[in-house]
């Protein structure tokens, strides 16, 4: 709105909103947090670039500081001198940094908190493990930039060949946010990596094998690993950092001698610290305090009175002085010069993500280059061959511009090719200098096509950043400094965990619980049972598990993803307990649901998983390619469109399965009919379905034992596994069950044997469990024996076998379990064309149908 022409009517509330974030989002970008792909401020990477182009590299002299700092101030950075200064400073302070970026001459401050000598006394070149920083940055290799006036351009990013953001760490103040990344170990870190580029499903657990934790220049001990574990896996902690202090023995009296202190603490701060304590009286038991460092090495000496114990002064100190202090980790950075925190896995990531654009665009301006020279040495070499015909065509041109159209019009040759024969010169057409010739177009011959293979394959472009990261490794990295020790009150949780069978109870709405075994008691067959949960309208327990605390569940999704708990993470609940949320502890899309779950002692063993899915595909694939599942789960299989995983089986490699459908059907193949897959595979055709039909079971056909098979109306029976003959992996399968309108749909179908047990449960959550030897056996084709009471509102829902001990030694996998009703109703449109007849007689007792 304006005033006369003038004046603006403004919200001053909005205006300052405004201006307030476009200057917090300034500081944010331009000063404060770290890139997360060089792991640098604008100011040091303005610094390193700088010296780089005034030629100071690390075989070369010194320069004075203030010659750097005035070329960065007038060229890219314009701000006060100091910040300049402070900032090249610290790049050169070995208790700052752990691996030095600037090899400082002169005073450059001490763990004292004494500053550095003016700039104009001070002289500084790159150090070593800096050229790796700027490595390849001209060869197209990141972004270039105008600097602040438009005169200049500068790196957006350098290229940084090493994870630069976590060897050295970084620390910054913005507007609203902080970060807090501490140093780490060069070798670990790119072991780290290297661990991604070899499995990138490698999770934070997997990465910490690696990487064990932080690495400050001044060492120290940290204590305990939970605080590195929240900070890796959630990207904020906290770790404790203790000095490295011994006690020693002299003239029947102790004293303490403190040779490392925690990183970024003052030591002549502690010192005056631990003093003022004595002063005050508030720690007694020492009689003199002083500093002994020297070049050697640090090393403060606090001797003790006669009756003083070192222990109790040293926790003491630990309790309220520097010598063991907190160091709060915030791994904020710049993504997209988005601020974000991230953990660990997260950093290697966008770290290997960035490496991946640096080869890739230094190949490509290096095949560029190449191309360029092959070119012009095919033009030569064809001068070479023509070269009395050249020389006719160069002496009977006027000029230069005729020599080369002709040349051109003569030999096919392009504008570049004509002027470098133009420009030859003639000691060219010695022999010896045409073989060079040759040689060299050869060798670019073999350089384009292994550039053009890096181009065409990620596998081989990972494969080049390997071999550079492991070359910077083994010329840079040293032994870790900082130890870690464990803390006498951190134990392991799984050590608390007692071993022992537990039932795993989860319902369609996702509700899930733990409960001892022991719980249930073996009751007699038809009985109504025990109440194994409450749960809400509309919902019905679809699943039950059986298993032991400390084994591995993995849960398959309906997404076709996978995702691993421990077994005791579920929540302990009573028996009639609803249970806990299962997207309380797993990260469940909102339409995603639990299709099956199996559990494994040891996901290092030999053995595959078989996938099969409602619409009859089967899968198989290494257990090994599963050994890595992120929290936020892993692609199990690719599942086609309109169909859902219905379960998996741990095999060792050559088990009889058998495929059980709604409608009675049923498959009995070997896995090797099924070739093994990717982890990302869709399968092949287990069973062909007939119209209407869909899997309900899928379990391994153990010989010797039987197909217990269960009907939505309670009804179940036995039959050998003999009865079924193996066939090939596709058919349409043998009658397996009499389905009618008194049975309901089957339910599913187990491998099971007569020491066995069966647990039900009924849509109202009541569960039983009965002896499988109980169930009379009986051939194919019959209905079987009421194996549990329902109603018209009470349905069978869900079952699952609970194994007796074997003596024989198995798969270290427990059948667990459970396959969920799929109510689709009866269909009398089926095609008996290809499978076996057989004759029913329908009986409504409750005793066995005959066949």
């Amino acid at each position: 709105m304006y005033n006369e022409g003038k004046v603006i009517s403004i919200d001053i509330k909005k205006e300052m909103k405004t201006s307030y974030i476009d200057y917090a989002m300034s500081v944010i970008v331009g000063r404060a947090l770290p890139d997360v792909r060089d792991g640098l401020k604008p100011v040091h990477r303005r610094i390193l670039y700088s010296m780089q182009q005034l030629g100071l590299s690390p075989e070369k002299g010194y320069r004075k500081c203030a010659r750097i700092v005035g070329d960065v101030l007038g060229k890219y950075h314009p701000h006060g001198d100091s910040s300049v200064y402070d900032a090249l400073v610290r790049l050169a302070q070995d208790f700052s940094i752990r691996y030095l970026l600037v090899d400082g001459h002169g005073n450059f401050g001490s763990v004292d908190g004494d500053s550095a000598a003016a700039m104009r006394y001070t002289e500084a070149k790159l150090a070593k493990i800096a050229v790796e920083m700027l490595r390849d940055i001209g060869k197209e290799t990141v972004d270039f930039v105008d600097n602040f006036d438009g005169e200049e351009r500068e790196p957006s990013v350098l290229p940084s060949r090493y994870p630069n953001l976590l060897v050295n760490g970084s620390s910054g103040i913005a507007v609203g946010m902080a970060t807090n990344i501490p140093p780490h170990n060069l070798k670990e870190v790119i072991d780290g990596v290297i661990l991604l580029i070899d499995n990138a499903d490698a999770t934070v657990l997997d990465l910490m094998a690696y990487i064990k934790g932080p690495d400050f220049p001044t060492s120290g001990t940290i204590m305990g690993v939970s605080g590195i574990r929240e900070a890796y896996e959630t990207g904020r902690g906290k770790v404790i950092v203790r000095a490295k202090s011994d006690i020693e023995e002299e003239n029947g009296r102790q004293k303490i001698i403190i040779t490392e202190l925690p990183y970024m603490v003052n030591k002549a701060r502690l010192i005056e610290n631990i003093a003022d304590h004595v002063k005050e009286k508030k720690l007694t038991g020492i009689s003199d305090l002083r500093d002994e460092s020297d070049r050697d090495g640090m090393r403060i000496v606090i001797e003790l009175k006669k009756d003083a114990n070192a222990h109790v002064i040293l926790n003491y100190l630990y309790k309220h002085t520097k010598v063991q202090d907190t160091f709060g980790i915030i791994m904020l950075s710049l993504v997209n010069n988005e601020p974000k925190v991230l953990n660990l896995r997260e950093m290697l990531v966008h770290y290997l993500n960035f490496q991946k654009q640096v080869v890739t665009r230094r190949t490509i301006f290096e095949l560029a280059k190449a191309e360029e020279r092959a070119h012009i040495l095919e033009g030569l070499l064809i001068a070479l061959d023509n070269i009395d015909e050249v020389v006719k065509i160069l002496r009977g041109s006027k000029t230069t511009d005729i020599a080369k159209n002709e040349l051109m019009t003569r030999f096919g040759l392009s504008d570049r090719q004509a002027v470098a024969i133009l420009d030859m010169r003639l000691r060219r057409l010695t022999g010896l200098e045409r073989d060079k010739i040759v040689d060299e177009f050869d060798e670019l011959m073999i350089q384009i096509a292994r550039l053009k293979e890096i181009l065409g394959s990620e596998a081989i472009l990972l494969g080049v950043i390997r071999e550079e990261l492991i070359e910077i490794r083994d010329k840079y990295g040293d032994e870790r400094r900082t130890r870690i020790e464990k803390k006498d009150d951190e134990i392991n949780y799984e050590d608390l965990i007692s071993e022992e069978d537990v039932v795993i109870t989860l319902t369609q709405s996702g509700y899930i619980k733990r409960i001892q075994a022991a719980t249930y008691s073996s009751q007699k067959r038809g009985g109504r049972g025990i109440q194994a949960m409450s749960t809400k309208e509309d919902d019905i327990v679809s699943k039950v598990f059986v298993t032991s605390t400390h084994k591995n569940l993995l849960f398959f999704t309906s997404k076709g993803k996978v995702y691993k708990l421990k077994a005791y993470e579920i929540p302990d609940a009573g028996r009639v307990s609803k249970g806990t949320n299962l997207v309380n502890i797993i990260p469940l899309d909102q339409d995603e649901k639990i299709q099956a779950v199996i559990s494994i002692a040891d996901m290092d063993q030999d053995g595959f998983l078989v996938f099969c899915t409602a619409n009859g595909i089967v899968k198989k694939t290494g257990l090994e390619d599963y050994s890595n599942i992120r929290k936020n789960g892993l692609i199990a299989i690719n599942l086609r469109e309109g169909d859902e995983l219905l379960n998996v089986k741990f095999t060792r490699g050559d088990a009889d399965l058998i495929l059980v459908t709604q409608d009675g059907y049923s498959i009995k193949f070997n896995e090797n009919e099924i070739r093994t897959m990717g982890r990302t595979a869709s399968g092949v055709k287990g069973i062909d379905l007939r119209s209407g039909d869909t899997c309900v079971s899928f379990d391994i056909a153990v010989e010797g034992e039987d197909l217990l098979v269960v009907s939505e109306s309670g009804l179940g029976k036995r039959t050998p596994i003999s009865e079924y003959h193996l066939q090939r992996r596709g058919g349409k399968g043998l009658i397996t069950y009499k389905v009618s309108s008194r049975t309901g749909p089957v339910v599913g179908a187990r491998s099971c044997s007569q020491d066995d047990e069966l647990m039900l449960i009924n849509s109202d959550g009541v569960a039983i469990r009965i002896s499988i030897a109980e169930i009379s056996e009986t051939s194919r084709n019959t209905m079987g024996v009421k194996l549990m009471k329902t109603s018209e509102t009470t349905k069978v829902v869900s079952m699952a076998k609970i194994i007796a001990a074997r003596d024989e030694e198995g798969p270290e996998v427990e059948e667990i379990d459970s396959d969920e009703t799929i109510s689709k109703g009866i269909h009398d449109d089926t095609d008996d064309s290809d499978i076996e007849l057989d004759v029913y007689d329908e009986d409504d007792s409750d005793e066995e149908s005959e066949e």
